[in-house]
């Protein structure tokens, strides 16, 4: 009796999973997107590149050819770095290079390639009543947003945007706390969406900016082109043998970086918006 419920449990667990369309992943957790139907199977974790849907346009043609399934999660680069670490995923696309290059130091990392690059805007309402327009620098634009106390959005998530706004807020002689200092605790767009209803500051990705544009009214883009807003894109992947992805994950890796790959990369989002959404790696190798 008891292992016909157990059975029976089991079946009714399976029926829910199939019921929603959710797609466990190698962690156990449902996939935020995926992409193929092979039996090899890898998780890839990532933030803005999913969300963008630039995960897709790759592992559309690498599943193809490959036979395999690419399970996406979304996660900001230092909550990827953890997945990584704890062997929840198999590969990584990230944008926090120094805390990358630890891993493969501390072994629990591998084949850190770049693949690309975007860069941060600080954008803002249109009145900018911090003045920021006028700054020559992020750290300028960002000393000047803490003076006059205007609201600011942060994701406060780990992510490398994340890391990316501390690094300025501390060059800038800032720990930003107060009403003004707003942590969402979300992703890029999520973020993005909040500051523009609440006509607020915030570090987007060019990316993100160029595909949420159209559906943003009070923001605009105050201040780009700083060295210090360059963002480069890395995959990793697990060491060899690590977990069953991994084999998977070191050629999906290879697949981003070749030239088939890098065209993928330097061509999406021109048919949608009339630009590239991000650089290819020999741009981005300027910045390394």
């Amino acid at each position: 009796m008891k292992a016909l419920f157990f059975k029976a449990a089991v079946f009714s667990i399976c029926l829910a999973i199939a019921g929603t369309g959710a797609v466990p992943s190698a962690g156990g957790e449902p996939c935020d997107g995926t992409y193929g139907s092979g039996p090899n199977r890898f998780v890839l974790a990532t933030g803005s590149p999913g969300e963008l849907g630039l995960v897709k346009a790759l592992a559309d043609v690498f599943t193809a050819r490959t036979n395999t399934t690419l399970c996406w999660k979304k996660a900001g680069s230092g909550e990827s770095l953890k997945m990584l670490k704890e062997k929840t995923a198999d590969v990584i696309m990230g944008h926090s290079p120094d805390a990358e290059k630890k891993a493969v130091a501390e072994g629990w990392a591998a084949n850190h390639t770049l693949i690309g690059s975007n860069e941060f805007f600080i954008v803002g309402p249109a009145t900018d009543p911090a003045g920021i327009a006028n700054t020559s620098s992020a750290v300028e634009a960002y000393r000047k947003i803490a003076e006059t106390k205007a609201k600011f959005f942060s994701r406060g998530d780990n992510s490398g945007t994340h890391k990316k706004e501390l690094q300025i807020w501390a060059k800038a002689g800032v720990t930003p706390s107060g009403d003004w200092y707003v942590v969402t605790k979300q992703f890029m767009i999520a973020t993005l969406r909040m500051a523009d209803s609440e006509r607020g500051y915030f570090m987007t990705d060019s990316s993100t900016w160029v595909a949420e544009k159209k559906n943003l009214k009070n923001l605009k883009v105050l201040l780009k082109g700083d060295k210090i807003l360059v963002n480069v894109y890395h995959g990793l992947c697990q060491p060899p043998g690590s977990t069953p992805g991994a084999e998977w994950a070191a050629k999906f890796i290879a697949f981003v970086a070749s030239d088939e790959g890098q065209n993928i990369i330097r061509g999406f989002g021109k048919d949608l918006h009339g630009e590239g959404l991000y650089n290819d790696a020999a741009y981005a190798k300027q910045f390394e």
